[in-house]
């Protein structure tokens, strides 16, 4: 997943995708622990995707917060 794709799309999006990638870990880590898993890298691949998904929902939080405070910053002035 590329984050330019991930900046494209809205935040019920990307709070969708992740509990999406969540319960494809945990299927994930079910198949690794029956052994029925033929690529392991999956697992890490996957948690990397939720971290990158999680970063961008992250700094869009911190730009709205720091939008808001100059909002109010200008407002009071």
């Amino acid at each position: 997943m590329i984050a330019a794709d991930i900046r494209k799309m809205s935040d019920e999006e990307i709070l969708n995708e992740i509990e999406d990638l969540k319960h494809a870990e945990f299927n994930l880590r079910m198949q690794k622990a029956t052994g029925q898993l033929e690529n392991v890298k999956t697992i890490r691949q996957t948690r990397h995707d939720i971290a990158r998904l999680k970063t961008i929902l992250h700094e869009r939080q911190l730009a709205a917060r720091v939008a808001n405070k100059e909002g109010e910053a200008k407002k009071n002035a």
